[in-house]
Protein backbone atom coordinates (compact mmCIF):
# COMPACT_ATOMS: atom_id res chain seq x y z
CA UNK A 1 0.00 0.00 0.00
CA UNK A 2 1.31 3.47 -1.02
CA UNK A 3 0.67 6.04 1.67
CA UNK A 4 1.06 9.83 1.75
CA UNK A 5 4.52 11.24 1.94
CA UNK A 6 5.61 12.08 5.29
CA UNK A 7 4.03 15.85 6.55
CA UNK A 8 1.10 16.18 3.40
CA UNK A 9 -2.29 14.79 3.88
CA UNK A 10 -5.43 13.46 1.79
CA UNK A 11 -8.74 16.25 2.16
CA UNK A 12 -11.54 13.96 2.16
CA UNK A 13 -15.19 13.47 3.23
CA UNK A 14 -15.71 15.62 6.63
CA UNK A 15 -12.30 17.15 6.30
CA UNK A 16 -13.45 18.35 2.45
CA UNK A 17 -16.56 19.44 4.03
CA UNK A 18 -14.56 22.06 6.40
CA UNK A 19 -11.75 22.94 4.28
CA UNK A 20 -14.90 24.30 1.83
CA UNK A 21 -16.90 25.47 4.19
CA UNK A 22 -14.11 27.88 5.81
CA UNK A 23 -12.38 29.13 1.98
CA UNK A 24 -16.26 29.66 0.62
CA UNK A 25 -16.96 31.78 3.35
CA UNK A 26 -13.69 33.58 3.53
CA UNK A 27 -13.67 34.38 -0.11
CA UNK A 28 -17.76 35.70 0.20
CA UNK A 29 -16.39 37.93 2.63
CA UNK A 30 -12.97 39.12 0.63
CA UNK A 31 -15.61 39.88 -2.15
CA UNK A 32 -17.66 42.18 -0.17
CA UNK A 33 -14.49 44.41 0.49
CA UNK A 34 -13.54 44.38 -3.32
CA UNK A 35 -11.45 41.53 -3.76
CA UNK A 36 -11.39 39.63 -6.95
CA UNK A 37 -9.92 35.88 -7.25
CA UNK A 38 -6.44 35.36 -8.38
CA UNK A 39 -4.61 32.06 -9.03
CA UNK A 40 -0.75 31.58 -9.78
CA UNK A 41 1.38 28.56 -10.39
CA UNK A 42 2.44 26.31 -7.80
CA UNK A 43 5.59 25.73 -9.34
CA UNK A 44 7.76 29.09 -9.64
CA UNK A 45 11.58 30.06 -10.40
CA UNK A 46 13.13 29.75 -7.16
CA UNK A 47 14.96 33.22 -7.56
CA UNK A 48 11.53 34.70 -6.90
CA UNK A 49 11.25 33.74 -3.31
CA UNK A 50 15.05 34.46 -2.79
CA UNK A 51 14.48 38.10 -3.95
CA UNK A 52 11.14 38.50 -2.19
CA UNK A 53 10.92 36.10 1.05
CA UNK A 54 14.56 37.01 1.45
CA UNK A 55 17.82 34.87 2.45
CA UNK A 56 17.55 35.58 6.07
CA UNK A 57 14.26 33.98 6.40
CA UNK A 58 14.02 30.25 7.89
CA UNK A 59 11.69 29.52 3.92
CA UNK A 60 14.89 30.27 2.20
CA UNK A 61 17.78 28.80 4.50
CA UNK A 62 16.12 25.92 5.01
CA UNK A 63 12.74 24.55 4.03
CA UNK A 64 12.29 24.99 0.47
CA UNK A 65 11.27 22.25 -2.05
CA UNK A 66 13.51 23.43 -4.44
CA UNK A 67 15.47 21.24 -7.44
CA UNK A 68 16.39 21.74 -11.40
CA UNK A 69 13.85 20.30 -13.20
CA UNK A 70 14.41 18.66 -17.47
CA UNK A 71 15.21 21.85 -18.79
CA UNK A 72 18.02 22.41 -16.06
CA UNK A 73 15.73 25.54 -14.35
CA UNK A 74 15.95 26.30 -11.09
CA UNK A 75 12.53 25.84 -9.68
CA UNK A 76 10.59 25.69 -6.08
CA UNK A 77 7.10 24.90 -5.18
CA UNK A 78 5.71 28.00 -3.54
CA UNK A 79 6.31 28.15 0.12
CA UNK A 80 3.72 31.32 0.49
CA UNK A 81 1.56 33.38 -1.72
CA UNK A 82 2.47 37.23 -1.85
CA UNK A 83 5.73 36.30 -3.82
CA UNK A 84 3.53 35.01 -6.70
CA UNK A 85 0.68 37.24 -6.56
CA UNK A 86 3.42 40.38 -6.78
CA UNK A 87 5.28 38.41 -9.78
CA UNK A 88 2.16 37.87 -11.55
CA UNK A 89 1.23 41.89 -10.90
CA UNK A 90 4.60 42.56 -12.35
CA UNK A 91 4.42 40.11 -15.33
CA UNK A 92 1.09 41.18 -15.93
CA UNK A 93 1.76 45.11 -16.52
CA UNK A 94 -0.62 46.05 -13.09
CA UNK A 95 1.85 47.52 -11.75
CA UNK A 96 2.01 50.08 -15.10
CA UNK A 97 -2.17 50.45 -15.26
CA UNK A 98 -2.63 52.59 -12.04
CA UNK A 99 -5.37 52.07 -10.00
CA UNK A 100 -5.71 50.23 -6.84
CA UNK A 101 -6.16 46.22 -7.63
CA UNK A 102 -7.47 43.78 -4.48
CA UNK A 103 -6.80 40.35 -4.63
CA UNK A 104 -7.52 37.03 -2.87
CA UNK A 105 -6.16 33.52 -3.62
CA UNK A 106 -6.39 29.77 -1.83
CA UNK A 107 -4.53 26.84 -2.33
CA UNK A 108 -1.59 24.19 -1.25
CA UNK A 109 2.21 25.69 -0.42
CA UNK A 110 4.63 23.54 0.85
CA UNK A 111 7.61 23.80 2.78
CA UNK A 112 9.97 21.33 4.36
CA UNK A 113 10.74 21.45 7.94
CA UNK A 114 9.89 18.95 10.67
CA UNK A 115 5.58 17.86 10.12
CA UNK A 116 4.25 18.34 14.02
CA UNK A 117 1.05 19.73 15.10
CA UNK A 118 0.04 22.89 12.79
CA UNK A 119 2.84 22.51 10.47
CA UNK A 120 2.86 20.12 7.80
CA UNK A 121 4.88 19.94 4.61
CA UNK A 122 2.01 20.82 2.20
CA UNK A 123 -0.22 23.09 3.53
CA UNK A 124 -2.89 25.65 2.70
CA UNK A 125 -3.78 29.25 2.77
CA UNK A 126 -6.03 31.92 2.08
CA UNK A 127 -4.58 35.44 1.61
CA UNK A 128 -5.59 38.62 0.40
CA UNK A 129 -3.78 41.38 -1.14
CA UNK A 130 -3.73 45.09 -2.22
CA UNK A 131 -1.49 46.75 -4.81
CA UNK A 132 -1.60 50.70 -5.07
CA UNK A 133 -3.47 52.00 -1.82
CA UNK A 134 -0.58 53.54 0.70
CA UNK A 135 -3.00 54.55 3.50
CA UNK A 136 -2.85 53.14 6.58
CA UNK A 137 -6.41 52.74 6.41
CA UNK A 138 -6.33 49.89 4.17
CA UNK A 139 -4.18 48.04 6.75
CA UNK A 140 -6.53 48.76 9.33
CA UNK A 141 -9.78 47.64 7.07
CA UNK A 142 -7.45 44.39 5.94
CA UNK A 143 -7.40 43.46 9.60
CA UNK A 144 -11.00 44.24 10.11
CA UNK A 145 -12.28 41.69 7.16
CA UNK A 146 -9.61 39.16 8.79
CA UNK A 147 -11.26 39.88 11.75
CA UNK A 148 -15.01 39.35 10.34
CA UNK A 149 -13.97 36.21 9.20
CA UNK A 150 -12.66 34.70 11.98
CA UNK A 151 -16.05 35.89 14.03
CA UNK A 152 -18.37 34.43 11.38
CA UNK A 153 -16.53 31.01 11.52
CA UNK A 154 -17.00 31.10 15.05
CA UNK A 155 -13.17 31.41 15.49
CA UNK A 156 -11.39 32.48 19.07
CA UNK A 157 -8.23 35.07 18.78
CA UNK A 158 -5.65 37.44 19.78
CA UNK A 159 -4.31 40.61 17.73
CA UNK A 160 -0.97 41.65 17.79
CA UNK A 161 0.44 44.93 15.95
CA UNK A 162 3.50 46.34 15.33
CA UNK A 163 5.97 48.94 13.01
CA UNK A 164 8.76 47.77 11.55
CA UNK A 165 9.61 51.61 10.12
CA UNK A 166 10.07 52.48 6.59
CA UNK A 167 13.86 52.99 4.65
CA UNK A 168 14.08 56.39 6.49
CA UNK A 169 13.41 54.99 10.46
CA UNK A 170 14.89 51.83 9.74
CA UNK A 171 18.97 51.96 8.85
CA UNK A 172 19.75 53.97 12.42
CA UNK A 173 17.58 51.65 14.19
CA UNK A 174 19.28 48.67 12.68
CA UNK A 175 22.61 50.35 13.34
CA UNK A 176 22.00 50.54 16.61
CA UNK A 177 20.31 46.62 16.76
CA UNK A 178 23.84 45.56 15.86
CA UNK A 179 25.42 47.56 18.26
CA UNK A 180 23.73 46.16 20.75
CA UNK A 181 23.75 42.64 19.48
CA UNK A 182 27.61 42.74 18.87
CA UNK A 183 28.07 42.76 22.47
CA UNK A 184 25.97 39.54 23.17
CA UNK A 185 27.07 36.24 23.39
CA UNK A 186 25.75 32.91 23.02
CA UNK A 187 22.84 33.73 20.36
CA UNK A 188 21.72 30.47 18.30
CA UNK A 189 23.22 29.37 14.69
CA UNK A 190 19.97 30.92 13.13
CA UNK A 191 20.49 34.27 14.95
CA UNK A 192 23.64 34.67 14.05
CA UNK A 193 23.11 34.41 10.38
CA UNK A 194 19.99 36.62 10.75
CA UNK A 195 22.49 39.02 12.47
CA UNK A 196 24.27 39.18 9.26
CA UNK A 197 21.60 39.57 6.38
CA UNK A 198 18.43 41.13 8.60
CA UNK A 199 19.16 41.71 11.83
CA UNK A 200 15.83 42.74 12.90
CA UNK A 201 14.93 38.43 12.70
CA UNK A 202 16.94 38.20 15.42
CA UNK A 203 13.56 40.06 18.03
CA UNK A 204 11.91 37.06 16.26
CA UNK A 205 13.66 34.30 17.09
CA UNK A 206 11.90 31.26 19.42
CA UNK A 207 14.72 30.51 21.38
CA UNK A 208 14.22 31.08 24.85
CA UNK A 209 18.49 31.81 25.84
CA UNK A 210 18.16 34.13 23.01
CA UNK A 211 15.26 36.22 24.29
CA UNK A 212 16.18 35.98 27.35
CA UNK A 213 19.59 37.95 25.66
CA UNK A 214 17.97 40.30 23.80
CA UNK A 215 15.53 41.15 26.49
CA UNK A 216 16.79 44.75 26.78
CA UNK A 217 17.82 45.52 22.85
CA UNK A 218 16.46 48.53 21.46
CA UNK A 219 12.98 48.63 20.42
CA UNK A 220 11.91 50.02 16.55
CA UNK A 221 8.85 51.49 18.22
CA UNK A 222 10.62 54.02 20.05
CA UNK A 223 12.61 54.62 17.07
CA UNK A 224 10.10 55.60 14.35
CA UNK A 225 10.05 58.31 12.28
CA UNK A 226 7.61 60.93 12.76
CA UNK A 227 5.57 59.78 9.25
CA UNK A 228 5.21 55.49 10.45
CA UNK A 229 4.46 56.96 14.55
CA UNK A 230 1.47 59.06 13.13
CA UNK A 231 0.40 55.91 10.58
CA UNK A 232 0.83 53.51 13.45
CA UNK A 233 -1.34 55.64 15.73
CA UNK A 234 -3.56 55.90 13.04
CA UNK A 235 -3.98 52.33 12.79
CA UNK A 236 -4.29 51.84 16.18
CA UNK A 237 -7.25 54.60 16.66
CA UNK A 238 -9.15 53.44 13.51
CA UNK A 239 -8.73 49.82 15.72
CA UNK A 240 -10.37 51.56 18.83
CA UNK A 241 -12.97 53.14 16.87
CA UNK A 242 -14.60 49.90 15.41
CA UNK A 243 -13.70 48.13 19.48
CA UNK A 244 -11.12 45.76 17.98
CA UNK A 245 -9.28 44.46 21.07
CA UNK A 246 -4.99 44.44 19.97
CA UNK A 247 -2.03 43.91 21.84
CA UNK A 248 1.73 45.88 20.89
CA UNK A 249 4.00 43.55 20.39
CA UNK A 250 7.07 45.20 20.07
CA UNK A 251 9.11 41.89 18.81
CA UNK A 252 6.49 40.62 16.48
CA UNK A 253 8.82 41.40 12.80
CA UNK A 254 6.66 38.17 10.93
CA UNK A 255 9.21 35.59 9.04
CA UNK A 256 9.52 37.42 5.75
CA UNK A 257 12.24 39.77 5.24
CA UNK A 258 9.74 41.78 2.98
CA UNK A 259 7.45 43.99 5.27
CA UNK A 260 7.55 47.14 6.22
CA UNK A 261 5.37 49.57 8.49
CA UNK A 262 2.65 47.37 9.66
CA UNK A 263 2.98 44.08 10.75
CA UNK A 264 0.21 41.80 12.84
CA UNK A 265 -0.55 38.44 13.54
CA UNK A 266 -3.84 36.52 14.98
CA UNK A 267 -3.20 33.95 17.41
CA UNK A 268 -5.15 31.02 18.99
CA UNK A 269 -4.28 29.59 22.26
CA UNK A 270 -6.30 26.85 21.15
CA UNK A 271 -4.16 24.83 18.70
CA UNK A 272 -0.70 24.64 20.80
CA UNK A 273 2.66 26.02 19.97
CA UNK A 274 2.29 26.73 16.43
CA UNK A 275 -0.71 29.43 17.62
CA UNK A 276 -0.36 31.81 14.63
CA UNK A 277 -3.69 31.14 12.70
CA UNK A 278 -3.10 34.34 10.49
CA UNK A 279 -0.73 37.19 9.64
CA UNK A 280 0.35 39.90 7.06
CA UNK A 281 1.39 43.39 6.96
CA UNK A 282 2.69 46.07 4.42
CA UNK A 283 5.34 45.28 2.02
CA UNK A 284 5.76 48.97 0.32
CA UNK A 285 9.02 48.37 -1.62
CA UNK A 286 8.28 44.34 -2.83
CA UNK A 287 6.91 45.20 -6.12
CA UNK A 288 9.76 46.83 -6.23
CA UNK A 289 12.28 44.67 -5.47
CA UNK A 290 10.64 42.38 -8.50
CA UNK A 291 11.04 44.38 -11.01
CA UNK A 292 8.08 46.52 -11.05
CA UNK A 293 7.34 50.29 -10.37
CA UNK A 294 7.06 51.03 -7.16
CA UNK A 295 3.79 50.10 -5.61
CA UNK A 296 2.59 49.98 -2.56
CA UNK A 297 0.76 46.73 -1.08
CA UNK A 298 -0.43 45.33 2.09
CA UNK A 299 -2.35 42.03 2.65
CA UNK A 300 -2.02 38.82 5.12
CA UNK A 301 -2.18 34.88 4.99
CA UNK A 302 -4.34 32.55 6.88
CA UNK A 303 -3.23 28.45 7.63
CA UNK A 304 -6.27 26.42 6.63
CA UNK A 305 -5.30 23.53 8.65
CA UNK A 306 -4.81 25.12 11.99
CA UNK A 307 -8.62 26.77 11.12
CA UNK A 308 -9.50 23.72 10.62
CA UNK A 309 -8.63 22.28 14.31
CA UNK A 310 -11.14 25.56 15.49
CA UNK A 311 -14.00 25.42 13.56
CA UNK A 312 -16.98 23.79 14.45
CA UNK A 313 -19.30 23.28 11.22
CA UNK A 314 -23.29 24.38 11.77
CA UNK A 315 -25.81 21.58 12.07
CA UNK A 316 -25.43 19.85 8.22
CA UNK A 317 -29.51 20.72 6.77
CA UNK A 318 -31.18 18.20 4.96
CA UNK A 319 -30.91 19.05 1.49
CA UNK A 320 -31.63 17.49 -2.53
CA UNK A 321 -33.25 14.72 -3.82
CA UNK A 322 -32.89 10.50 -3.58
CA UNK A 323 -34.99 8.83 -6.73
CA UNK A 324 -34.79 5.02 -6.50
CA UNK A 325 -36.75 2.49 -8.54
CA UNK A 326 -38.79 -0.98 -6.90
CA UNK A 327 -39.06 -2.40 -10.01
CA UNK A 328 -35.87 -3.09 -13.05
CA UNK A 329 -39.07 -2.04 -15.38
CA UNK A 330 -38.97 1.74 -13.51
CA UNK A 331 -35.10 1.95 -13.99
CA UNK A 332 -34.89 4.14 -17.13
CA UNK A 333 -37.67 6.40 -16.13
CA UNK A 334 -35.96 6.86 -12.59
CA UNK A 335 -32.73 7.76 -14.67
CA UNK A 336 -34.44 9.79 -16.97
CA UNK A 337 -36.06 12.27 -13.58
CA UNK A 338 -32.57 12.04 -12.13
CA UNK A 339 -31.22 13.70 -14.98
CA UNK A 340 -33.71 16.44 -15.53
CA UNK A 341 -33.55 17.19 -11.39
CA UNK A 342 -30.05 17.46 -11.49
CA UNK A 343 -30.40 20.77 -13.59
CA UNK A 344 -31.37 22.55 -10.23
CA UNK A 345 -30.83 20.30 -7.53
CA UNK A 346 -28.31 17.67 -5.77
CA UNK A 347 -29.83 14.04 -6.59
CA UNK A 348 -28.91 10.84 -5.66
CA UNK A 349 -29.57 7.45 -6.88
CA UNK A 350 -28.75 3.74 -7.59
CA UNK A 351 -28.76 2.35 -10.32
CA UNK A 352 -30.41 -1.36 -8.96
CA UNK A 353 -34.21 -2.13 -8.09
CA UNK A 354 -34.67 -2.37 -4.18
CA UNK A 355 -37.80 -2.36 -1.78
CA UNK A 356 -38.80 0.90 -0.35
CA UNK A 357 -37.08 -0.22 3.33
CA UNK A 358 -33.87 -0.58 1.62
CA UNK A 359 -33.84 2.56 -0.22
CA UNK A 360 -35.26 4.62 2.77
CA UNK A 361 -31.81 3.00 4.46
CA UNK A 362 -29.25 4.07 1.81
CA UNK A 363 -31.08 7.56 1.92
CA UNK A 364 -30.41 7.72 5.81
CA UNK A 365 -26.55 8.16 5.34
CA UNK A 366 -27.12 10.75 2.59
CA UNK A 367 -29.09 13.40 4.41
CA UNK A 368 -31.34 14.64 1.92
CA UNK A 369 -34.49 16.06 2.37
CA UNK A 370 -36.86 14.26 -0.53
CA UNK A 371 -37.27 10.50 -0.75
CA UNK A 372 -39.01 10.00 -3.66
CA UNK A 373 -39.44 6.22 -5.28
CA UNK A 374 -41.16 4.26 -8.76
CA UNK A 375 -42.34 1.09 -9.03
CA UNK A 376 -44.64 -0.72 -11.45
CA UNK A 377 -47.91 1.00 -10.01
CA UNK A 378 -46.27 4.25 -10.37
CA UNK A 379 -44.99 3.91 -13.67
CA UNK A 380 -48.35 2.81 -14.85
CA UNK A 381 -50.06 5.80 -13.77
CA UNK A 382 -46.77 8.31 -14.42
CA UNK A 383 -46.85 8.68 -10.38
CA UNK A 384 -44.00 8.56 -7.85
CA UNK A 385 -44.06 8.48 -4.12
CA UNK A 386 -42.83 11.74 -2.16
CA UNK A 387 -41.69 11.73 1.46
CA UNK A 388 -40.15 15.28 3.34
CA UNK A 389 -37.44 13.30 5.33
CA UNK A 390 -37.67 16.54 7.75
CA UNK A 391 -41.85 16.76 8.30
CA UNK A 392 -42.88 12.89 7.61
CA UNK A 393 -45.11 14.16 5.27
CA UNK A 394 -45.49 11.40 2.27
CA UNK A 395 -47.62 11.47 -1.10
CA UNK A 396 -48.20 10.32 -4.14
CA UNK A 397 -48.14 12.68 -6.86
CA UNK A 398 -47.13 13.05 -10.72
CA UNK A 399 -44.31 13.13 -12.26
CA UNK A 400 -44.88 16.60 -13.80
CA UNK A 401 -45.33 17.85 -10.35
CA UNK A 402 -41.78 17.14 -9.04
Amino acid sequence: MINPLRGMKDTVGESSEKYNYIISNCEKIAKNYGFSLIETPILEETSLFKRSVGESSDIVGKEMYQFTDKGENDVCMRPEGTAGVVRAFVSGKLDRAGGIKRFFYHGPMFRYERPQKGRLRQFHQFGVETFGQPSVKEDAMIILMLKEMFDYLGIGYRLQINSLGCPNCMPPYRENLINFLDKIDGLCEDCMRRKILNPIRVLDCKNDNCQNLIKDAPMLLDNLCSTCNDDFNELKNILDSFNVNYEIDTKLVRGLDYYNKTAFEFVSDGIGAQNAIAGGGRYDRLVEFLDGRPTPGVGFAMGIERLMDLVSMPEKERDGYYIGALSEEALPSVLQLVVNKRKNHIVHTQYVNKSFKAHLKAVDKLNVKYFVCIGDDELKNKSLVLKNLETKEEKIIKWDEL
